[in-house]
């Protein structure tokens, strides 16, 4: 039997490895846990005017059976509201939103420089958008009538809800002679007349006299009638007002 010849012997091949440098890991970054909500510097909804006129605190809910009174402020430095061509603007203004989705606005006084209003809203919700609304209203026929652009009032609404017949009628009293009452303190303010008629007060029959303005059937109604049993016959238990009566100081 024939044998293979041997091969001779290979000399070991020379392996060479490479290690690659491993990169290293990042490092995980501690950050500060913010919980959201909570009192924090800087936190919350911030004022139009240099300071908050009216708390941010969330608003109590409306029942439709109650009214509200509310009142608007406009910024510094713009013109008088007491002014015919500026009341002529909010008469129609307040004639096209008095009464819509479920808002109502009964009563109003026009000062220099603010609005009181007497509202009726079916709940809270109604009560915000309403008052949204009419405030876009008059920002844009003030904002056309002056020939500008930009914010008219100075700060989110402040209203009050009223519980009882005295609660509207002390507010029907305070927001149809609130403009006799500064007259009289000397505040810039001027009625000549037995009522005030930058008011709703032409529109009102709830005073003992009887009063007559002319040329009123040419003007657009600006309210609407009331439907709460609060504002239509409750105040009314503990007596009409009169022309004469002027709010309680405080």
């Amino acid at each position: 039997m024939g044998t293979r010849a041997s091969r001779p012997n290979k000399p070991p091949r020379a392996v060479t490895t490479t290690t690659k440098p491993r990169k290293p890991r990042p490092k995980q970054v501690e950050l500060p846990f913010r919980q959201n909500g909570g009192r924090r510097p800087g936190a919350g909804r911030k004022p139009k005017g240099e300071q908050a006129l009216v708390s941010h605190a969330p608003r109590a809910l409306l029942a439709a059976r109650f009214p509200a009174h509310v009142t608007m402020k406009l910024l510094r430095g713009l013109p008088k509201l007491r002014n015919r061509p500026e009341y002529a603007s909010l008469l129609a203004t307040f004639a096209a939103g008095c009464d819509r989705a479920g808002f109502r606005l009964t009563h109003y006084a026009v000062l220099n420089d603010h609005l009181h209003l007497l509202v009726e809203a079916a709940d809270r919700t109604a009560l915000s958008r309403g008052l949204q609304g009419l405030a876009i209203r008059v920002a844009k026929a003030l904002n056309k009538l002056w020939s500008r652009r930009g914010t008219v009032f100075a700060d989110r609404y402040h209203d009050r809800i009223l519980k009882s017949p005295r609660e509207v009628r002390n507010a029907l009293r305070y927001v149809l002679g609130n403009g006799k009452k500064h007259a009289t303190e000397g505040r810039e303010v001027q009625v000549k007349q037995a009522i005030d008629t930058y008011t709703s007060a032409p529109w009102f029959d709830g005073f003992r006299e009887t009063v007559t303005v002319r040329g009123l059937e040419a003007v657009p109604r600006p309210v609407t009638v009331a439907r709460t049993w609060m504002l239509t016959i409750g105040w009314r238990r503990l007596g009409l007002l009169s022309v004469h009566d002027l709010p309680a100081t405080g």
